[in-house]
């Protein structure tokens, strides 16, 4: 059986529908607005939080660097756009190393390299200094290594030498060892990691709280044989 609405039932509720209706839909539209606010603030603040990347190298010159020994100040160069040390002729006398004049502390650097030469010259080995000192003629800090036998290990330059070996099970399958690389240093607090074409080597803590936690960039060149290495689009995000 059916029942019906008697007319005024009716009535009353189309008037109910006309009273509520526009409040719903108010109510819905502050509600929508106030979630699309909060939204936009939300997306503003994650951008204005996010780290600014700056470049480190200007492609021409080595403006904003500086030989850790002057001497060596014609050791390093740029040609095509890439910093450069060694000409792949004559053998490397002794390390070398070109330095930022800036310190960083917690940051995230970036950068393509490539090391070259014959092994049977001698050495061919090269590196990124970080978080380092200058001490007269030489530099002190963690270095981030480059090599064959060193490839992604953190190395304490003058100090306490090798900290921790860099893990190359996944990396053999994808380094270019006479090719160009990509290299990520992250520092943050006392942690260190190191990544060799987006491949993790190390992650490394510190635990000696008298080792200093800002310096220097540095990119080196080792002693021994005839080699040559190159860095390009060097740049630095602080965390």
């Amino acid at each position: 059986m059916q029942t019906g609405q008697s007319p005024e039932n009716r009535n009353q509720i189309d008037a109910c529908r006309k009273y509520l209706l526009p409040v719903t839909s108010n109510r819905f539209l502050t509600l929508l607005l106030i979630s699309l606010f909060q939204v936009v603030n939300g997306l503003q603040a994650s951008a204005q939080s996010l780290p600014k990347t700056e470049s480190l190298f200007d492609g021409k010159t080595l403006a904003g660097w500086n030989t850790v020994d002057p001497a060596h100040s014609n050791l390093w160069f740029v040609k095509d756009s890439v910093i450069r040390s060694g000409d792949g002729v004559k053998k490397i006398p002794e390390n070398t190393y070109l330095y930022t004049l800036k310190e960083y502390g917690d940051f995230e650097f970036r950068c393509l390299f490539r090391l070259s030469g014959n092994p049977s010259t001698g050495m061919i080995n090269s590196g990124i200094q970080y978080r380092s000192v200058l001490e007269g003629s030489k530099i002190v800090g963690y270095q981030a290594d480059i090599g064959n036998g060193y490839w992604g290990d953190i190395y304490d330059e003058h100090r306490r030498g090798k900290l921790v070996g860099g893990d190359l099970r996944t990396l053999r399958r994808v380094l270019k060892e006479d090719g160009w690389n990509s290299y990520i240093i992250r520092c943050k607090g006392n942690r260190h990691e190191l990544y060799i074409n987006g491949i993790k080597t190390c992650d490394y803590i510190e635990l000696d709280s008298k080792i200093p936690s800002k310096g220097v960039i540095a990119v080196q060149i080792h002693s021994g044989g005839v080699a040559q290495v190159e860095f390009r689009d060097l740049t630095i995000s602080e965390l």
